[in-house]
């Protein structure tokens, strides 16, 4: 069966990890890079030199004729990107979130079911081994659930110039908070029922009706409630800068992700929240039981399951790749990847609206 051929969209940090998920995989291949500044490129891997290049995404969309159109690009252009691709007969990678509006992600996830195209969105927690058992550990808990969550990052050079480019489009519990949502879903498997919001502006330098810092409250109809907090910026604390905490009944499930350790960038040991490599790294996962004893005692004691697995960016990437590579080899269904996708995508725009006109949302 020959490979499929892709169009690869946006050569930004998460368009040049899909990339190389591509190139070493076997059931795809890339025929063309598509980029605004793409021709001035020079950082290309030499393996890319001979691809064709393009500025103009549709222009590139005909030219290719690709069977896979991996999108990467800033939220703004992704719904129309989307529909273009699956109106020319591909199937379609799409990076968080999946539009800038629910309508927009709506009329996606409707384009991709007229035309009988895949559509995978990337959510890389679905992919993450360690996530899945978490997810399952959790849903062990009882009911209600408690659940904590947050990823701050204290973005400096490099990645706070890329931070606030991102800011002029979304804010910090939109653009990480899809993921974040999600995996409270799927934990709950309950209806979301309303959300709240609070934000803060903490730099001069972004536009004065955004907000670096978020964090909204999702109340389900079951009874559990989850809280999710992201930050970018310089002054952003390094502090329990990655909770992952959920406590149901039963017990509780605690994410022990790697140590903050002082020093350098440069260094050996050095970890640090602005890091991408950072965000699916973990060391082990703490399950407490809460069963007491006649004495009030705890019947068991603490577990601590070591995560051996430790799967970094590119290689949660290379799963994302593999699972839409699956669906359409073998017509996997997708409908519940897709309405999961719409589904956080209105929670977090809700909490952003919350924030915004300071006000409970009602889902």
């Amino acid at each position: 069966m020959p490979p499929l051929r892709v169009l690869l969209v946006g050569l930004g940090h998460m368009g040049m990890a899909h990339g190389r998920a591509y190139d070493g995989l076997e059931g795809y291949e890339i025929a063309g890079l598509c980029a605004r500044g793409v021709h001035k490129r020079t950082d290309l891997p030499e393996a890319w030199a001979a691809l064709p290049r393009y500025a103009d995404y549709y222009e590139a969309l005909a030219a290719v004729k690709p069977d896979v159109v991996s999108i990467n690009t800033w939220p703004d252009t992704h719904a129309d990107f989307a529909v273009a691709a699956f109106e020319a007969g591909a199937h379609v990678f799409i990076e968080k979130p999946l539009a800038e509006t629910a309508a927009d992600a709506e009329r996606v996830v409707a384009a991709a079911r007229k035309h009988g195209r895949k559509l995978v969105v990337g959510y890389s927690m679905r992919h993450n081994p360690i996530w899945k058992r978490v997810v399952e550990l959790a849903q062990g808990l009882g009911k209600p659930l408690v659940m904590r969550m947050n990823l701050n990052q204290q973005s400096i050079g490099p990645s706070w110039t890329w931070h606030k480019n991102l800011l002029s489009a979304l804010s910090p519990i939109v653009d990480c908070g899809v993921h974040y949502v999600d995996a409270m879903c799927q934990m709950t498997l309950a209806k979301p029922v309303r959300v709240s919001g609070m934000g803060a502006r903490l730099s001069d330098e972004i536009a004065p009706d955004q907000y670096n810092y978020g964090h909204l409250q999702v109340f389900f109809d079951d009874g559990s409630i989850g809280w999710y907090e992201a930050a970018w910026g310089p002054s952003i604390s390094e502090t329990a800068f990655m909770v992952k905490d959920i406590i149901g009944p039963k017990g509780s499930i605690s994410v022990v992700p790697p140590s903050h350790k002082l020093g350098t960038p440069e260094g050996a040991d050095w970890t640090f929240s602005s890091d991408i490599h950072t965000h699916g790294r973990m060391e082990s996962v703490l399950v407490h039981h809460a069963a007491l004893d006649a004495d009030q005692k705890l019947v068991h004691g603490d577990e601590i399951i070591p995560v051996v697995d430790k799967p970094d960016h590119d290689a949660i990437c290379r799963l994302e790749q593999i699972y839409l590579l699956d669906a359409i080899r073998n017509d996997g269904d997708l409908d519940e990847h897709m309405e999961a996708a719409v589904n956080s995508l209105k929670i977090v725009l809700a909490a952003d609206l919350s924030i915004k006109e300071k006000r409970m949302v009602e889902l």
